[in-house]
């Protein structure tokens, strides 16, 4: 690290390139059509999420073992992960041909550490312990003082950062012309604190904006308190990026770099990796859609401007799609859930539908238990409309008909409970 300046060094970001030149593909900085002409600028996407493992953890993962002096190396190495440092360190095990443990939460899908296994193969030892990562975590720091193996952490390390900083790196050789604006995600801040550094040293106009999910805003919310915060409560479905506690070393670059974080709903997020998807055929994880989501919050700003925004990885899980396509309908304002309570005689619901239902709504949920005893039974009923406009068209029928209801999409905690 550059102590007079407090940012890694342009000089070690590149030595560290020269490490990973044969394990790491220079992913491509590709210029995007759709996205220019939708924000009137010329965007580009580097692809991390066509990197070996589908993420760029690989680089600080393999950059800080193959730094390890070979005493430390022969005692094997450890590291709690879910998802993508998980990954880089079991890929970088087999490169290495070192012996590794992975701790993962008891929780995390056998699609996840199947895939873990099949990058470190015979190399790589998976221990499931903890409901969550901060309590796998736990587990991992204490085998790692027991079996005196060298603990690989996913952010808060020097060699870690160095390692992420090559992705600036390659930006810089890649684009023909000046960069305006550069769009990060942050989790724990080991890729914006690398490639960060590279860009304040060699392309200081350079706007970094950093990117964190409304659900776990950390680097935010311990920039704007001037140290680092221990988040009480967390969204975790933007599992890439969601970090209870920034690392020390990544807060303190980070205030010298991060010129500003744009903090993006979730159902925003989804809503960007279903487009990316249907326009690109880009396939991405919630973190990796986090850049790309948060251009229409910066749309004034980035007008005739050259943007680069980072894909961070492409470790999407298909069974998520529906819980994906949800989350994106409710935060467009496309799909409303209501308890209806509908009088118990035939022909109720048929009136309903005759009725209220506009021509383009269409029912996607119907959940009714008929009482003998009352009058009425509340039915559970979530309907999708073509246009976020044609819900006031929607009360107002309902309204007019008199019909007794309650929304539920701002009731959260029933909400949540119900659907």
């Amino acid at each position: 690290m550059k102590h007079n300046t407090g940012l890694i060094t342009v000089e070690n970001i590149y030595k560290a390139k020269v490490r990973l030149k044969k394990v790491v593909m220079h992913t491509p900085l590709m210029h995007n059509l759709f996205y220019s002409d939708k924000y009137q600028s010329q965007i580009y996407l580097k692809r991390e999420d066509l990197q070996v493992v589908r993420s760029y953890k690989i680089r600080g993962a393999y950059n800080k073992m193959v730094s390890l002096p070979k005493k430390a190396l022969g005692k094997g190495v450890i590291c709690a992960s879910a998802g993508n440092h998980a990954q880089g360190v079991a890929f970088a095990c087999q490169a290495l041909q070192i012996n590794g443990v992975i701790f993962m939460p008891t929780t995390t899908p056998q699609q996840k550490i199947k895939k873990v296994q099949s990058f470190g193969k015979d190399f790589v030892t998976i221990k499931l312990a903890g409901d969550t990562y901060d309590e796998s975590y736990h587990h991992a720091q204490k085998e790692a003082k027991k079996s005196k193996r060298t603990f690989i952490h996913p952010f808060d390390d020097e060699k870690v950062i160095e390692g992420q900083g090559t992705v600036g790196l390659e930006i810089l050789e890649d684009c023909d012309s000046p960069i305006d604006y550069v769009f990060v995600a942050i989790g724990g801040g080991g890729i914006i604190s690398g490639l960060g550094s590279y860009f304040k040293q060699l392309s200081p106009s350079t706007k970094i904006i950093g990117v964190e999910p409304v659900g776990s805003p950390g680097m935010y919310e311990s920039l704007k308190k001037g140290k680092v915060v221990k988040l009480k409560e967390m969204d975790v479905f933007v599992d890439g990026a969601a970090v209870q506690r920034v690392g020390n070393m990544t807060f303190k670059i980070c205030q010298k770099v991060v010129d500003d974080i744009i903090l993006v709903p979730e159902g925003k997020i989804c809503t960007q990796i279903l487009e990316l998807y249907n326009e690109e055929a880009i396939v991405v994880e919630p973190a990796g859609a986090l850049t790309i989501a948060a251009l229409d919050f910066y749309a004034d700003q980035i007008i005739d401007k050259t943007v680069v925004c980072l894909v961070g990885g492409g470790n999407n899980d298909i069974t998520r799609m529906e819980d994906i396509k949800e989350r994106s309908l409710l935060y467009e304002g496309l799909k409303h859930y209501f308890i209806i309570r509908f009088p118990q005689r035939a022909g109720a619901l048929k009136s309903f539908l005759n009725n209220v239902l506009g021509p383009n709504d269409d029912i996607a949920h119907f959940e009714y238990t008929k009482k003998n005893s009352r009058n009425s039974g509340p039915a559970l009923v979530g309907i999708e409309l073509q246009k976020a406009s044609d819900y006031e068209g929607l009360i107002k029928r309902m309204k007019k008909h008199e019909i007794d209801f309650q929304t539920m999409n701002n009731q959260e905690l029933l909400f949540r409970f119900l659907v």
